[in-house]
Formats: structure tokens, C-alpha cells, sequence
């Protein structure tokens, strides 16, 4: 049985932690794999995301030893000196021991292949896996022209055998970096573990956004749009799900612009909740400035939801056919977003349309199909 070893930073909330639980639950369903997650940080009891009970789960340090970035700030903000002093000297005790207990792990294990998904990770498995080991990187970020973190995830994989790209852009992009290095780029896209049974009959006047409260997600911006759909007359409801430092900011522009009726913040939910949330919906909304893949795009299309979005999230451009399953809008226009809407809210002839079309593209993504992908480069080991 071969043994497969995924290498995360921690098992909370995000899209790259929803992702590796989504590849091991997959692998393991596979009677010749043996899959273990090893996650450096213990953030809460338990994995956020659902994962198989087959799926081994080690965790490398303590939940006292969990990030403290936030109260690291806050010390500083607060102008604590002592306890700014007290949380440096820890920020600084918890980089040491992940790094040192990750690269220990990595030189002791009997793993056949291991699976990065950082840059950070990257690095200690080029330095410290075994020569027989299948070394692959799994790229989840776009670079959004940011040529200083592209030229890190390049010195970062070059010794490693395999980069894996959620985008073709991204695989095209490195493909061209790496080409006279050991490492092979490969482009395969984020899955999906199932299409719900039951979809949206998009007759509910119900925009929905799901996604960190960052601001890369261009929540403001949707907020913006929103305020200017209502002054048009717009009369329809607007669910975001999620949470992320930006709350306290976007709940004070709620109540500032009389929206705390017509705007539901909804913070973390479960993926049956977000199912249910979607199914309630008429039309999912995204002014993310940049997204690698856009995984949430898959889940609204799986679950009816005609999508709009901007194009400056470049992997919204991979998913998103303009005209067929939703509209991508170019150069962040809001006045062009806002009629797209308008038209749609207005049309549900057209919105079971595209919903229809999105849902049947979603099957190309679905987790069978995209582990034979991954099954052709660990298979190679």
C-alpha cells in the first residue's frame, strides 16, 4: 500500500485547508493508499471540514502554540510594551518549533509521496525528503502580478519533482519559470465531493457571497453595488457568509447606510449550511480582486446559482463561461456589474438558463474525475 503524507499549515477555515481535506477524503477511498494529513498547527479540537476516518491526522504542535498574530497586534496597537514584548518573544518561539518539528518530520518519514501546500513547505521538503520520495507541490495561490511571491514559489519547487497548478494561467505561467528546472508543472483543478441532489428554483430575491471577510475579497466593493442596486429600486435580499478581520468594518458600513435589514452577515457555516443558504438564493455574487481558483463558484453552480463576477479573479476566468453559466465582468466596472444584475433579477427565464448550464459543467470537476489526475503523478513514484 503506498502512503501518501499531506503537509498543512493548519485545518481550519479556508479554501486551501477545504481543498486537502477534499484530495485525502478522496485518495483514501482508494484501497491502495494509505493517507495521513500532518497539519504543523492544532487550531481547534477538531478538523473544520469533514474528513474520512481512514484519513490519518497528526498535528505537530499544541493549540497553545497556535498563531498569535492578533494578539501580537493587538499588544502593538494597544501600546503594550509588555505584553508586546511577552507576544513577540512567543510569535518568535512558535516559528522556530514549526519549522524544526516539520522538518524532523519530514526527514523520518516512511512516506512514498508528500504533498506540499505552501511555499514554506515547499522549501523544508526540498531540503529534508528523502531522494525516493515523490516530492509534489501544490500551488494554490495566483501571484496577481506580484513578481516577488512568484519568484518565491519558483526557488521554493525547483527541487521538487512535481508542481500542481489549480488554474491553466498558473501552470502556463510557471511552466515557463521551471522549464530548465527538475520540476514538472502540472494543471489540475480544485474538486468538488458531490452535487446536491436538490437546487435553487431561483425564484427567491436573495443575492449570496461566500468567502473570507479579507479585504482581497472586494467586500466593500459588493456593499457598494448593493447600496447603488437598492437607490435603483432593487428590492432583493443580500446573504454573505463567512467571517475574517474585515467584519467589525463591514457591520459599521451596514448600519451607516441603513442596510441592517437587507444584508445578512452570517459568519462561519457549515458546508450543509452554505448548501442550504445557496438553495435559497437566486444569484451568487463575487468582486473577489483576486482569486487562484474560486472553488465557491463550483458549489453556487452545483447548487443552480446562475454567477457574476469580475474577471480580475483570475480564476473566476476558468470557471465562469460569459453568457452560458453566468458574466464575468471586465475591469472591475461597477456601473456594468450593477445592470448585469439588474438584468438578471428581472429575467428568471434566463437565470435557469445559465443555472442549468453551470450545473452540468460542475461534473467535469467533481473529486472521481480530478483524483485520476492526481493518481497519474503519484503513480509514477
Amino acid at each position: 500500500m503506498k502512503k501518501i503524507v499531506i503537509l498543512a499549515l493548519h485545518l481550519g477555515y479556508g479554501g486551501v485547508e477545504r481543498t486537502i481535506s477534499s484530495l485525502a477524503n478522496s485518495l483514501v477511498k482508494d484501497d491502495t493508499y494509505q493517507v495521513e494529513i500532518v497539519s504543523i498547527y492544532r487550531i481547534y479540537d477538531n478538523p473544520v471540514y469533514d474528513i474520512d476516518p481512514k484519513v490519518k491526522i497528526t498535528y505537530l504542535l499544541p493549540k497553545s502554540l497556535s498563531p498569535n498574530r492578533y494578539e501580537w497586534k493587538k499588544a502593538l496597537n494597544s501600546l503594550e510594551p509588555v505584553n508586546f514584548v511577552k507576544e513577540s518573544v512567543k510569535g518568535v518561539k512558535i516559528l522556530y518549533k514549526r519549522r524544526k518539528k516539520m522538518a524532523n518530520y519530514i526527514k523520518k518519514s516512511d512516506a512514498d509521496v508528500i504533498i506540499s501546500t505552501r511555499v514554506m513547505l515547499n522549501e523544508l521538503l526540498s531540503e529534508y525528503g528523502k531522494d525516493n520520495v515523490l516530492k509534489i507541490g501544490w500551488e494554490h495561490n495566483h501571484h496577481h502580478n506580484n513578481m516577488r511571491y512568484a519568484t518565491d514559489v519558483v526557488r521554493s519547487a525547483k527541487n521538487l519533482d512535481y508542481l500542481v497548478l489549480v488554474s491553466k494561467d498558473l501552470k502556463r505561467f510557471y511552466n515557463k519559470k521551471l522549464f530548465t528546472s527538475k520540476c514538472q508543472c502540472v494543471y489540475i483543478p480544485n474538486a468538488l465531493e458531490t452535487i446536491p441532489k436538490k437546487r435553487s428554483p431561483l425564484t427567491s430575491s436573495r443575492f449570496i457571497s461566500v468567502g473570507r471577510l479579507a479585504p482581497e475579497k472586494g467586500y466593500f466593493d459588493l456593499l457598494n453595488i448593493y447600496v447603488d442596486l437598492k437607490n435603483k429600486g432593487c428590492n432583493w435580499k443580500l446573504d454573505i457568509v463567512g467571517d475574517g478581520d474585515e467584519r467589525s468594518r463591514l457591520e459599521k458600513f451596514i448600519k451607516e447606510n441603513n442596510l441592517t435589514d437587507d444584508v445578512i452577515l452570517h459568519g462561519f457555516k457549515s458546508s450543509k449550511e452554505i448548501e442550504e443558504l445557496m438553495q435559497k438564493a437566486s444569484i451568487y455574487l463575487m468582486t473577489s480582486y483576486t482569486e487562484s481558483f474560486g472553488i465557491v463558484l463550483l458549489e453556487a453552480m452545483s447548487n443552480g446559482l446562475p454567477c457574476i463576477a469580475f474577471d480580475s479573479a483570475e480564476g473566476a476566468k476558468e470557471i465562469i463561461t460569459s453568457g452560458s453559466d453566468g458574466y464575468l465582468i471586465k475591469h472591475r466596472n461597477f456601473k456594468a456589474m450593477e445592470k448585469k444584475i439588474l438584468d438578471l433579477t428581472n429575467d428568471l427565464e434566463k437565470r435557469k438558463e445559465l443555472g442549468k448550464n453551470g450545473r452540468k459543467k460542475v461534473k467535469a470537476y467533481m473529486s472521481d474525475n480530478v483524483k485520476e489526475s492526481w493518481k497519474k503523478i503519484i503513480e509514477k513514484k
